[in-house]
Protein backbone atom coordinates (compact mmCIF):
# COMPACT_ATOMS: atom_id res chain seq x y z
CA UNK A 1 0.00 0.00 0.00
CA UNK A 2 1.33 3.45 -0.91
CA UNK A 3 1.74 5.58 2.20
CA UNK A 4 0.49 9.18 2.30
CA UNK A 5 4.05 10.50 2.48
CA UNK A 6 5.09 8.41 -0.52
CA UNK A 7 2.07 9.61 -2.46
CA UNK A 8 2.80 13.25 -1.65
CA UNK A 9 6.46 12.70 -2.51
CA UNK A 10 5.49 11.34 -5.93
CA UNK A 11 3.01 14.17 -6.46
CA UNK A 12 5.63 16.81 -5.68
CA UNK A 13 8.10 15.07 -7.92
CA UNK A 14 5.77 14.95 -10.92
CA UNK A 15 4.52 18.53 -10.48
CA UNK A 16 8.01 19.95 -10.19
CA UNK A 17 9.47 18.02 -13.11
CA UNK A 18 6.59 18.58 -15.50
CA UNK A 19 7.39 22.28 -15.42
CA UNK A 20 10.79 21.58 -17.02
CA UNK A 21 11.71 21.02 -20.64
CA UNK A 22 13.56 18.07 -22.19
CA UNK A 23 17.31 17.62 -22.13
CA UNK A 24 18.67 18.87 -25.46
CA UNK A 25 22.08 17.32 -25.56
CA UNK A 26 25.78 17.78 -25.08
CA UNK A 27 28.36 18.97 -27.51
CA UNK A 28 31.19 16.86 -28.82
CA UNK A 29 33.36 17.60 -25.79
CA UNK A 30 30.68 16.54 -23.39
CA UNK A 31 29.88 20.03 -22.08
CA UNK A 32 26.24 20.79 -21.56
CA UNK A 33 24.82 23.52 -23.74
CA UNK A 34 23.11 25.31 -20.89
CA UNK A 35 19.71 25.45 -22.52
CA UNK A 36 18.25 22.19 -21.29
CA UNK A 37 15.95 21.28 -18.47
CA UNK A 38 15.23 17.95 -16.82
CA UNK A 39 13.38 15.22 -18.63
CA UNK A 40 9.68 14.92 -17.96
CA UNK A 41 9.20 12.35 -15.26
CA UNK A 42 5.50 11.68 -15.29
CA UNK A 43 4.84 7.97 -15.49
CA UNK A 44 2.97 8.14 -18.76
CA UNK A 45 5.34 10.57 -20.43
CA UNK A 46 8.44 8.65 -19.33
CA UNK A 47 7.01 5.30 -20.39
CA UNK A 48 6.24 6.77 -23.80
CA UNK A 49 9.67 8.36 -24.14
CA UNK A 50 11.37 5.18 -23.00
CA UNK A 51 9.49 3.07 -25.50
CA UNK A 52 10.48 5.32 -28.39
CA UNK A 53 14.06 5.54 -27.18
CA UNK A 54 14.73 1.85 -27.66
CA UNK A 55 14.37 1.99 -31.42
CA UNK A 56 17.51 1.55 -33.49
CA UNK A 57 18.83 4.66 -35.15
CA UNK A 58 18.21 4.89 -38.86
CA UNK A 59 21.52 6.31 -39.94
CA UNK A 60 22.41 3.39 -42.18
CA UNK A 61 25.89 2.77 -43.52
CA UNK A 62 27.99 5.84 -44.05
CA UNK A 63 31.56 6.30 -45.07
CA UNK A 64 34.14 7.72 -42.68
CA UNK A 65 37.91 8.04 -42.52
CA UNK A 66 39.42 6.19 -39.55
CA UNK A 67 42.05 7.86 -37.39
CA UNK A 68 44.44 4.98 -38.06
CA UNK A 69 44.58 5.83 -41.76
CA UNK A 70 42.53 2.85 -42.90
CA UNK A 71 40.32 3.17 -45.94
CA UNK A 72 36.87 4.70 -45.31
CA UNK A 73 34.54 2.13 -43.82
CA UNK A 74 30.79 1.95 -43.29
CA UNK A 75 29.41 2.72 -39.85
CA UNK A 76 26.78 0.51 -38.25
CA UNK A 77 23.39 2.05 -37.53
CA UNK A 78 23.02 1.93 -33.75
CA UNK A 79 20.64 3.08 -31.06
CA UNK A 80 21.41 6.39 -29.36
CA UNK A 81 19.55 5.12 -26.29
CA UNK A 82 20.80 1.70 -25.20
CA UNK A 83 19.04 0.81 -21.95
CA UNK A 84 20.89 -0.56 -18.95
CA UNK A 85 20.48 -4.27 -18.39
CA UNK A 86 19.14 -5.38 -15.02
CA UNK A 87 22.67 -6.36 -13.97
CA UNK A 88 24.01 -2.96 -15.02
CA UNK A 89 21.20 -1.24 -13.12
CA UNK A 90 22.12 -3.20 -9.99
CA UNK A 91 25.82 -2.48 -10.30
CA UNK A 92 25.19 1.20 -10.99
CA UNK A 93 22.97 1.62 -7.93
CA UNK A 94 25.58 -0.10 -5.77
CA UNK A 95 28.44 2.08 -7.01
CA UNK A 96 26.44 5.31 -7.20
CA UNK A 97 25.43 5.05 -3.54
CA UNK A 98 28.67 3.45 -2.30
CA UNK A 99 26.81 0.36 -1.10
CA UNK A 100 28.82 -2.70 -0.07
CA UNK A 101 26.76 -5.01 -2.28
CA UNK A 102 23.93 -5.04 -4.80
CA UNK A 103 20.44 -4.29 -3.52
CA UNK A 104 18.85 -7.30 -5.22
CA UNK A 105 15.88 -5.13 -6.23
CA UNK A 106 16.27 -6.03 -9.91
CA UNK A 107 15.13 -9.54 -9.04
CA UNK A 108 11.65 -8.01 -8.71
CA UNK A 109 11.78 -6.47 -12.20
CA UNK A 110 9.89 -8.05 -15.06
CA UNK A 111 12.31 -10.17 -17.06
CA UNK A 112 13.70 -8.95 -20.36
CA UNK A 113 13.01 -10.88 -23.56
CA UNK A 114 16.12 -12.10 -25.36
CA UNK A 115 16.30 -12.82 -29.06
CA UNK A 116 20.08 -12.91 -29.09
CA UNK A 117 22.83 -14.58 -27.12
CA UNK A 118 23.26 -12.03 -24.34
CA UNK A 119 21.19 -10.20 -21.74
CA UNK A 120 22.65 -6.76 -22.50
CA UNK A 121 21.50 -6.60 -26.13
CA UNK A 122 20.09 -3.08 -26.43
CA UNK A 123 17.85 -4.15 -29.31
CA UNK A 124 15.87 -6.31 -26.87
CA UNK A 125 15.86 -3.97 -23.87
CA UNK A 126 12.73 -1.83 -23.72
CA UNK A 127 10.91 -0.05 -20.92
CA UNK A 128 7.39 -1.41 -20.80
CA UNK A 129 4.67 -0.03 -18.55
CA UNK A 130 5.34 -2.87 -16.12
CA UNK A 131 9.08 -2.24 -16.04
CA UNK A 132 8.48 1.48 -15.59
CA UNK A 133 6.42 0.69 -12.47
CA UNK A 134 9.26 -1.59 -11.30
CA UNK A 135 11.77 1.24 -11.74
CA UNK A 136 9.48 3.59 -9.80
CA UNK A 137 9.16 1.23 -6.86
CA UNK A 138 12.88 0.54 -6.88
CA UNK A 139 13.71 4.25 -6.92
CA UNK A 140 11.52 4.77 -3.87
CA UNK A 141 13.08 1.80 -2.08
CA UNK A 142 16.62 2.99 -2.84
CA UNK A 143 15.81 6.52 -1.69
CA UNK A 144 14.43 5.14 1.57
CA UNK A 145 17.56 3.02 2.00
CA UNK A 146 19.71 6.16 1.79
CA UNK A 147 17.72 8.72 3.76
CA UNK A 148 17.00 6.19 6.47
CA UNK A 149 20.72 5.85 7.20
CA UNK A 150 22.58 8.98 8.30
CA UNK A 151 25.98 7.59 7.30
CA UNK A 152 24.81 6.68 3.80
CA UNK A 153 23.20 10.10 3.42
CA UNK A 154 26.47 11.83 4.31
CA UNK A 155 28.34 9.79 1.68
CA UNK A 156 26.30 11.27 -1.16
CA UNK A 157 25.43 14.63 0.45
CA UNK A 158 28.33 15.64 2.72
CA UNK A 159 28.27 18.74 4.87
CA UNK A 160 29.53 21.77 2.94
CA UNK A 161 29.92 24.31 5.71
CA UNK A 162 27.25 26.53 4.17
CA UNK A 163 23.52 26.65 4.66
CA UNK A 164 21.09 23.93 3.61
CA UNK A 165 20.50 25.56 0.21
CA UNK A 166 24.24 25.48 -0.56
CA UNK A 167 24.42 21.88 0.57
CA UNK A 168 21.41 20.95 -1.56
CA UNK A 169 22.88 22.58 -4.67
CA UNK A 170 26.25 20.90 -4.11
CA UNK A 171 24.50 17.54 -3.70
CA UNK A 172 22.50 18.03 -6.90
CA UNK A 173 25.53 19.08 -8.95
CA UNK A 174 27.91 16.40 -7.67
CA UNK A 175 25.56 13.48 -7.24
CA UNK A 176 23.63 14.40 -10.39
CA UNK A 177 26.84 14.33 -12.43
CA UNK A 178 27.55 10.79 -11.23
CA UNK A 179 23.96 9.59 -11.61
CA UNK A 180 23.48 10.91 -15.15
CA UNK A 181 27.15 10.31 -16.01
CA UNK A 182 27.63 13.85 -17.28
CA UNK A 183 27.47 17.39 -15.84
CA UNK A 184 24.02 18.86 -15.36
CA UNK A 185 23.20 22.04 -17.19
CA UNK A 186 22.33 25.18 -15.20
CA UNK A 187 18.68 24.73 -16.15
CA UNK A 188 18.72 21.14 -14.94
CA UNK A 189 20.29 22.13 -11.64
CA UNK A 190 17.54 24.67 -11.12
CA UNK A 191 14.86 22.12 -11.88
CA UNK A 192 16.30 19.62 -9.39
CA UNK A 193 16.62 22.40 -6.78
CA UNK A 194 12.89 22.97 -7.25
CA UNK A 195 12.31 19.23 -6.78
CA UNK A 196 14.41 19.35 -3.61
CA UNK A 197 12.35 22.24 -2.23
CA UNK A 198 9.14 20.40 -2.95
CA UNK A 199 10.50 17.51 -0.88
CA UNK A 200 11.34 19.86 1.97
CA UNK A 201 7.80 21.24 1.83
CA UNK A 202 6.39 17.76 2.34
CA UNK A 203 7.74 17.87 5.88
CA UNK A 204 9.16 15.17 8.07
CA UNK A 205 11.72 14.67 10.76
CA UNK A 206 14.62 15.89 8.62
CA UNK A 207 13.63 18.37 5.90
CA UNK A 208 17.02 18.03 4.15
CA UNK A 209 16.65 14.24 3.98
CA UNK A 210 13.16 14.64 2.52
CA UNK A 211 14.57 16.90 -0.17
CA UNK A 212 17.24 14.33 -0.97
CA UNK A 213 14.59 11.60 -1.08
CA UNK A 214 12.61 13.12 -3.94
CA UNK A 215 15.71 14.18 -5.88
CA UNK A 216 17.00 10.62 -5.66
CA UNK A 217 13.67 9.30 -6.89
CA UNK A 218 13.74 11.75 -9.81
CA UNK A 219 17.31 10.98 -10.83
CA UNK A 220 16.90 7.22 -10.62
CA UNK A 221 13.83 7.39 -12.87
CA UNK A 222 15.44 9.71 -15.38
CA UNK A 223 15.94 8.28 -18.87
CA UNK A 224 19.46 9.71 -18.59
CA UNK A 225 20.13 7.26 -15.76
CA UNK A 226 18.25 4.29 -17.23
CA UNK A 227 19.74 4.74 -20.70
CA UNK A 228 23.22 5.44 -22.03
CA UNK A 229 22.19 8.50 -24.00
CA UNK A 230 24.50 9.40 -26.90
CA UNK A 231 23.54 13.01 -27.65
CA UNK A 232 26.57 14.14 -29.66
CA UNK A 233 25.47 15.17 -33.11
CA UNK A 234 28.29 16.84 -35.03
CA UNK A 235 28.98 14.98 -38.29
CA UNK A 236 32.65 14.89 -39.23
CA UNK A 237 33.71 13.03 -42.39
CA UNK A 238 30.54 11.01 -42.46
CA UNK A 239 30.39 9.92 -38.83
CA UNK A 240 29.71 11.26 -35.36
CA UNK A 241 32.42 11.15 -32.72
CA UNK A 242 31.11 10.43 -29.24
CA UNK A 243 31.76 13.03 -26.59
CA UNK A 244 34.19 12.40 -23.74
CA UNK A 245 31.42 11.75 -21.21
CA UNK A 246 29.71 9.38 -23.63
CA UNK A 247 32.98 7.48 -24.20
CA UNK A 248 33.54 7.21 -20.44
CA UNK A 249 30.05 5.78 -19.98
CA UNK A 250 30.31 3.38 -22.91
CA UNK A 251 33.73 2.20 -21.75
CA UNK A 252 32.61 1.54 -18.18
CA UNK A 253 29.53 -0.41 -19.20
CA UNK A 254 31.47 -2.44 -21.75
CA UNK A 255 34.34 -3.36 -19.44
CA UNK A 256 32.68 -3.28 -16.01
CA UNK A 257 28.92 -3.48 -16.53
CA UNK A 258 28.59 -0.45 -14.28
CA UNK A 259 29.01 3.33 -14.12
CA UNK A 260 32.41 5.07 -14.49
CA UNK A 261 34.70 5.39 -11.50
CA UNK A 262 36.26 8.66 -10.35
CA UNK A 263 39.33 8.30 -12.57
CA UNK A 264 37.20 7.75 -15.66
CA UNK A 265 35.00 10.70 -14.74
CA UNK A 266 38.12 12.84 -14.33
CA UNK A 267 39.34 11.80 -17.79
CA UNK A 268 35.95 12.76 -19.21
CA UNK A 269 35.96 16.11 -17.37
CA UNK A 270 39.37 16.97 -18.81
CA UNK A 271 38.23 16.08 -22.31
CA UNK A 272 41.07 13.56 -22.66
CA UNK A 273 38.76 10.76 -23.72
CA UNK A 274 38.24 12.56 -26.99
CA UNK A 275 41.66 11.17 -27.97
CA UNK A 276 42.37 7.56 -28.89
CA UNK A 277 45.48 7.32 -26.69
CA UNK A 278 43.47 8.19 -23.58
CA UNK A 279 40.81 5.62 -24.44
CA UNK A 280 43.52 2.98 -24.83
CA UNK A 281 45.11 3.92 -21.52
CA UNK A 282 41.83 3.80 -19.62
CA UNK A 283 40.82 0.49 -21.20
CA UNK A 284 44.20 -1.03 -20.31
CA UNK A 285 43.75 0.10 -16.70
CA UNK A 286 40.20 -1.17 -16.48
CA UNK A 287 40.81 -4.63 -17.97
CA UNK A 288 42.96 -5.49 -14.94
CA UNK A 289 40.23 -4.50 -12.46
CA UNK A 290 38.18 -7.24 -10.73
CA UNK A 291 35.07 -5.78 -12.36
CA UNK A 292 36.48 -6.76 -15.76
CA UNK A 293 36.81 -10.32 -14.48
CA UNK A 294 33.17 -10.21 -13.54
CA UNK A 295 32.21 -8.80 -16.94
CA UNK A 296 34.13 -11.40 -18.93
CA UNK A 297 32.79 -14.05 -16.60
CA UNK A 298 29.23 -12.92 -17.38
CA UNK A 299 30.00 -12.97 -21.11
CA UNK A 300 31.31 -16.54 -21.06
CA UNK A 301 28.60 -17.69 -18.68
CA UNK A 302 26.07 -16.74 -21.32
CA UNK A 303 28.13 -17.76 -24.35
CA UNK A 304 28.70 -21.26 -22.93
CA UNK A 305 25.16 -21.41 -21.56
CA UNK A 306 26.37 -22.26 -18.07
CA UNK A 307 22.95 -21.25 -16.75
CA UNK A 308 21.57 -24.42 -18.33
CA UNK A 309 23.57 -26.45 -15.80
CA UNK A 310 20.90 -25.53 -13.25
CA UNK A 311 18.46 -27.75 -15.14
CA UNK A 312 20.64 -30.87 -15.32
CA UNK A 313 18.71 -33.97 -14.35
CA UNK A 314 19.75 -37.62 -14.50
CA UNK A 315 17.70 -40.71 -13.85
CA UNK A 316 18.52 -41.72 -10.25
CA UNK A 317 18.27 -45.42 -11.03
CA UNK A 318 20.60 -45.36 -14.02
CA UNK A 319 22.93 -42.74 -12.52
CA UNK A 320 22.94 -43.12 -8.72
CA UNK A 321 26.21 -41.16 -8.63
CA UNK A 322 24.37 -38.00 -9.62
CA UNK A 323 22.98 -35.53 -7.10
CA UNK A 324 21.64 -32.00 -7.53
CA UNK A 325 24.66 -30.54 -5.76
CA UNK A 326 26.76 -31.40 -8.81
CA UNK A 327 25.02 -28.66 -10.82
CA UNK A 328 26.69 -25.84 -8.91
CA UNK A 329 30.00 -27.70 -8.82
CA UNK A 330 30.01 -28.16 -12.58
CA UNK A 331 29.24 -24.47 -13.10
CA UNK A 332 32.02 -23.51 -10.68
CA UNK A 333 34.43 -25.79 -12.56
CA UNK A 334 33.63 -24.14 -15.90
CA UNK A 335 33.83 -20.58 -14.63
CA UNK A 336 37.02 -21.16 -12.62
CA UNK A 337 38.62 -22.64 -15.74
CA UNK A 338 37.51 -19.68 -17.87
CA UNK A 339 38.92 -17.18 -15.38
CA UNK A 340 42.21 -19.07 -15.20
CA UNK A 341 42.61 -19.09 -18.98
CA UNK A 342 41.73 -15.42 -19.44
CA UNK A 343 43.34 -13.69 -16.49
CA UNK A 344 46.10 -15.91 -15.14
CA UNK A 345 47.35 -17.25 -18.47
CA UNK A 346 46.28 -14.28 -20.62
CA UNK A 347 44.99 -16.98 -22.93
CA UNK A 348 43.09 -16.81 -26.18
CA UNK A 349 40.08 -18.50 -27.74
CA UNK A 350 42.16 -21.53 -28.70
CA UNK A 351 43.23 -22.01 -25.08
CA UNK A 352 39.59 -22.20 -23.99
CA UNK A 353 39.10 -25.15 -26.32
CA UNK A 354 42.37 -27.04 -26.02
CA UNK A 355 43.87 -26.62 -22.52
CA UNK A 356 43.97 -30.14 -20.98
CA UNK A 357 43.36 -29.24 -17.36
CA UNK A 358 40.45 -28.34 -15.13
CA UNK A 359 39.43 -27.70 -11.52
CA UNK A 360 37.93 -30.45 -9.36
CA UNK A 361 36.97 -31.31 -5.82
CA UNK A 362 36.34 -34.80 -4.44
CA UNK A 363 32.96 -35.18 -6.17
CA UNK A 364 34.15 -34.02 -9.58
CA UNK A 365 37.42 -35.97 -9.37
CA UNK A 366 35.40 -39.15 -8.89
CA UNK A 367 33.48 -38.52 -12.12
CA UNK A 368 36.69 -37.85 -14.01
CA UNK A 369 38.25 -40.97 -12.52
CA UNK A 370 41.18 -39.00 -11.09
CA UNK A 371 42.95 -40.86 -8.28
CA UNK A 372 44.16 -39.14 -5.14
CA UNK A 373 42.86 -37.28 -2.10
CA UNK A 374 40.57 -34.32 -2.67
CA UNK A 375 38.52 -32.06 -0.42
CA UNK A 376 35.51 -29.84 -1.03
CA UNK A 377 37.77 -27.14 -2.49
CA UNK A 378 38.30 -26.88 -6.24
CA UNK A 379 41.94 -27.43 -7.21
CA UNK A 380 43.65 -27.45 -10.59
CA UNK A 381 44.49 -30.85 -12.06
CA UNK A 382 45.92 -32.03 -15.37
CA UNK A 383 43.75 -34.31 -17.47
CA UNK A 384 44.61 -37.02 -19.97
CA UNK A 385 45.22 -34.97 -23.16
CA UNK A 386 44.04 -37.86 -25.32
CA UNK A 387 40.62 -37.70 -23.63
CA UNK A 388 40.13 -34.09 -22.51
CA UNK A 389 40.78 -30.71 -24.08
CA UNK A 390 39.27 -27.46 -22.86
CA UNK A 391 35.80 -26.46 -21.83
CA UNK A 392 33.95 -28.73 -24.27
CA UNK A 393 35.20 -31.90 -22.62
CA UNK A 394 34.42 -30.77 -19.09
CA UNK A 395 31.59 -32.33 -17.11
CA UNK A 396 29.22 -29.36 -17.19
CA UNK A 397 28.95 -28.94 -20.96
CA UNK A 398 28.68 -32.70 -21.52
CA UNK A 399 26.10 -33.28 -18.80
CA UNK A 400 23.96 -30.25 -19.65
CA UNK A 401 23.83 -31.37 -23.28
CA UNK A 402 22.74 -34.91 -22.55
CA UNK A 403 19.47 -36.49 -21.55
CA UNK A 404 18.32 -38.06 -18.32
CA UNK A 405 18.97 -41.58 -19.64
CA UNK A 406 21.37 -41.30 -22.58
CA UNK A 407 23.59 -38.95 -24.57
CA UNK A 408 22.23 -36.31 -26.89
CA UNK A 409 24.55 -35.84 -29.89
CA UNK A 410 21.96 -33.66 -31.61
CA UNK A 411 21.90 -30.98 -28.90
CA UNK A 412 25.68 -31.16 -28.54
CA UNK A 413 25.96 -30.60 -32.29
CA UNK A 414 23.46 -27.75 -32.25
CA UNK A 415 25.45 -26.01 -29.50
CA UNK A 416 28.65 -26.29 -31.53
CA UNK A 417 27.01 -24.85 -34.64
CA UNK A 418 25.24 -21.96 -32.96
CA UNK A 419 27.57 -20.91 -30.16
CA UNK A 420 31.07 -21.70 -31.45
CA UNK A 421 30.85 -21.74 -35.25
CA UNK A 422 27.90 -19.37 -35.94
CA UNK A 423 26.71 -21.72 -38.66
CA UNK A 424 23.25 -20.18 -38.63
CA UNK A 425 21.01 -23.19 -38.49
CA UNK A 426 17.41 -22.71 -39.60
CA UNK A 427 14.80 -23.01 -36.83
CA UNK A 428 13.66 -26.56 -36.06
CA UNK A 429 10.23 -27.72 -37.24
CA UNK A 430 7.26 -27.19 -34.96
CA UNK A 431 6.85 -30.92 -34.43
CA UNK A 432 10.02 -32.94 -33.92
CA UNK A 433 9.47 -36.70 -34.03
CA UNK A 434 11.29 -38.49 -31.23
CA UNK A 435 14.03 -41.02 -31.80
CA UNK A 436 12.71 -44.54 -32.22
CA UNK A 437 13.32 -46.86 -29.26
CA UNK A 438 16.63 -48.73 -29.36
CA UNK A 439 16.86 -52.15 -30.92
CA UNK A 440 18.99 -54.91 -29.45
CA UNK A 441 22.66 -54.19 -30.12
CA UNK A 442 21.95 -50.81 -31.79
CA UNK A 443 24.15 -47.88 -30.75
CA UNK A 444 22.81 -44.39 -30.19
CA UNK A 445 24.72 -43.19 -33.25
CA UNK A 446 23.11 -45.87 -35.40
CA UNK A 447 19.65 -44.85 -34.22
CA UNK A 448 20.33 -41.18 -34.98
CA UNK A 449 21.77 -41.97 -38.41
CA UNK A 450 18.69 -43.94 -39.34
CA UNK A 451 16.41 -41.18 -38.10
CA UNK A 452 18.12 -37.93 -39.22
CA UNK A 453 21.30 -38.87 -41.08
CA UNK A 454 22.25 -38.74 -44.74
CA UNK A 455 19.49 -40.22 -46.87
CA UNK A 456 16.72 -39.11 -44.51
CA UNK A 457 14.54 -36.01 -44.59
CA UNK A 458 16.83 -34.46 -41.95
CA UNK A 459 19.90 -34.83 -44.14
CA UNK A 460 20.47 -31.13 -44.93
CA UNK A 461 20.87 -29.90 -41.36
CA UNK A 462 21.54 -33.07 -39.40
CA UNK A 463 23.50 -35.17 -41.85
CA UNK A 464 26.15 -32.57 -42.64
CA UNK A 465 25.99 -29.97 -39.86
CA UNK A 466 24.52 -31.14 -36.56
CA UNK A 467 25.15 -34.86 -36.24
CA UNK A 468 28.85 -34.99 -37.20
CA UNK A 469 29.80 -32.48 -34.50
CA UNK A 470 27.63 -34.26 -31.94
CA UNK A 471 29.16 -37.66 -32.66
CA UNK A 472 32.56 -36.32 -31.60
CA UNK A 473 31.36 -36.39 -27.98
CA UNK A 474 30.15 -40.00 -27.86
CA UNK A 475 33.13 -41.00 -25.73
CA UNK A 476 31.44 -39.17 -22.82
CA UNK A 477 28.37 -40.53 -21.05
CA UNK A 478 25.46 -38.35 -19.81
CA UNK A 479 27.50 -37.42 -16.71
CA UNK A 480 30.54 -36.56 -18.81
CA UNK A 481 32.48 -39.70 -17.81
CA UNK A 482 34.75 -41.36 -20.34
CA UNK A 483 33.30 -44.41 -22.04
CA UNK A 484 34.55 -46.72 -24.76
CA UNK A 485 31.53 -48.95 -25.52
CA UNK A 486 27.89 -48.45 -26.53
CA UNK A 487 25.44 -51.33 -26.88
CA UNK A 488 28.34 -53.76 -26.75
CA UNK A 489 30.20 -52.04 -29.61
CA UNK A 490 33.25 -49.74 -29.57
CA UNK A 491 32.34 -46.06 -29.62
CA UNK A 492 32.51 -44.49 -33.08
CA UNK A 493 33.32 -40.79 -32.62
CA UNK A 494 34.77 -40.21 -36.10
CA UNK A 495 33.18 -37.81 -38.60
CA UNK A 496 34.03 -34.86 -40.80
CA UNK A 497 32.96 -31.25 -41.00
CA UNK A 498 33.49 -28.48 -43.53
CA UNK A 499 35.93 -25.80 -42.41
CA UNK A 500 36.70 -23.05 -44.95
CA UNK A 501 35.14 -25.15 -47.70
CA UNK A 502 37.15 -28.29 -47.02
CA UNK A 503 35.83 -31.43 -45.34
CA UNK A 504 38.20 -32.13 -42.44
CA UNK A 505 38.06 -35.47 -40.62
CA UNK A 506 38.29 -35.89 -36.86
CA UNK A 507 38.00 -38.73 -34.39
CA UNK A 508 36.64 -37.58 -31.05
CA UNK A 509 36.17 -34.33 -29.22
CA UNK A 510 39.86 -33.60 -28.65
CA UNK A 511 40.55 -33.58 -32.37
CA UNK A 512 37.38 -31.60 -33.08
CA UNK A 513 38.32 -29.00 -30.47
CA UNK A 514 41.69 -28.61 -32.17
CA UNK A 515 40.06 -28.08 -35.56
CA UNK A 516 37.67 -25.44 -34.19
CA UNK A 517 40.55 -23.74 -32.36
CA UNK A 518 42.49 -23.52 -35.63
CA UNK A 519 39.54 -22.56 -37.81
CA UNK A 520 38.64 -19.20 -39.29
CA UNK A 521 35.01 -19.98 -38.48
CA UNK A 522 35.66 -20.51 -34.78
CA UNK A 523 37.68 -17.33 -34.28
CA UNK A 524 35.29 -15.29 -36.42
CA UNK A 525 32.30 -16.52 -34.45
CA UNK A 526 34.00 -15.78 -31.13
CA UNK A 527 35.08 -12.30 -32.25
CA UNK A 528 31.52 -11.60 -33.35
CA UNK A 529 30.24 -12.59 -29.93
CA UNK A 530 32.82 -10.32 -28.27
CA UNK A 531 31.57 -7.44 -30.40
CA UNK A 532 27.92 -8.29 -29.72
CA UNK A 533 28.41 -8.30 -25.95
CA UNK A 534 30.90 -5.43 -25.82
CA UNK A 535 28.80 -3.08 -27.96
CA UNK A 536 25.50 -4.43 -26.57
CA UNK A 537 23.94 -4.97 -29.99
CA UNK A 538 23.72 -7.42 -32.86
CA UNK A 539 26.62 -7.36 -35.34
CA UNK A 540 25.82 -5.70 -38.66
CA UNK A 541 27.30 -5.90 -42.14
CA UNK A 542 29.25 -2.72 -41.38
CA UNK A 543 31.01 -4.63 -38.55
CA UNK A 544 32.32 -7.45 -40.72
CA UNK A 545 35.68 -5.84 -41.45
CA UNK A 546 36.29 -5.26 -37.73
CA UNK A 547 35.20 -8.79 -36.85
CA UNK A 548 37.55 -10.15 -39.50
CA UNK A 549 40.43 -8.07 -38.11
CA UNK A 550 39.76 -9.29 -34.57
CA UNK A 551 39.33 -12.91 -35.61
CA UNK A 552 42.49 -12.94 -37.72
CA UNK A 553 44.50 -11.49 -34.87
CA UNK A 554 43.03 -14.08 -32.53
CA UNK A 555 43.73 -16.94 -34.94
CA UNK A 556 47.31 -15.76 -35.48
CA UNK A 557 47.92 -15.75 -31.72
CA UNK A 558 48.32 -11.96 -31.59
CA UNK A 559 45.19 -11.23 -29.55
CA UNK A 560 44.43 -12.84 -26.25
CA UNK A 561 40.84 -12.66 -25.06
CA UNK A 562 41.64 -9.57 -23.02
CA UNK A 563 43.39 -8.00 -26.00
CA UNK A 564 40.34 -8.62 -28.18
CA UNK A 565 38.32 -6.47 -25.78
CA UNK A 566 40.98 -3.74 -25.82
CA UNK A 567 41.07 -3.77 -29.62
CA UNK A 568 37.30 -3.38 -29.67
CA UNK A 569 37.57 -0.32 -27.39
CA UNK A 570 40.02 1.26 -29.86
CA UNK A 571 37.79 0.71 -32.86
CA UNK A 572 35.72 3.28 -34.74
CA UNK A 573 32.68 1.09 -34.03
CA UNK A 574 33.17 1.89 -30.34
CA UNK A 575 34.14 5.56 -30.53
CA UNK A 576 31.83 6.73 -33.32
CA UNK A 577 28.31 6.20 -34.55
CA UNK A 578 26.46 6.71 -37.81
CA UNK A 579 24.68 10.05 -38.29
CA UNK A 580 21.00 10.05 -37.48
CA UNK A 581 18.27 12.67 -37.68
CA UNK A 582 16.82 13.82 -34.38
CA UNK A 583 16.40 11.41 -31.51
Amino acid sequence: MVTRRRFLSRQALWCALLAGGCYTGVDGDGATDGSSGTDSASASASASASASATGTATGGETEGESETGDAPAPMAATSRYPRLSHLQWENSIRDLLYLPERTGLSATFIGDPSSGSFDNNSEDLKVTAVLWADYQRAAEAVAELVVGDAERLLLIAPETGGDSDDRARAFIENFGRRALRRPLSAAEVQQYVAVFQQGVAIGGGDPFAEGVRVVLQALLQSPHFLYRVEASGEVVEGKIKLGAWEVATKLSYMLWNTMPDDELFAAAQSGALGELAAVEAQAARMIDDPRAREMLGAFHYQLLKVGSYEKIYKDPVKFPEYNDGLRALMAAETMTFVEEVIFNEDGDFSDLLTSPYTFVNADLAALYGIPGEFSDELVQVDLDPTQRAGVLTQLGFLSANAGAFENDPIHRGVFMNLQLLCTGLPPPPDVIPPLPPPMEGQTLRERIEGHTGIGTCGEACHGYLINPLGYAFEHYDPLGRWQTMDAGKPIDAAAEFYFSGAALPFDGAVQLAGLVADSAEGHRCYAGHILEYGLARDPQAADYALIEKLSQGSRDGLYSIRQLVLELAKSDAFRYRAPVEGF
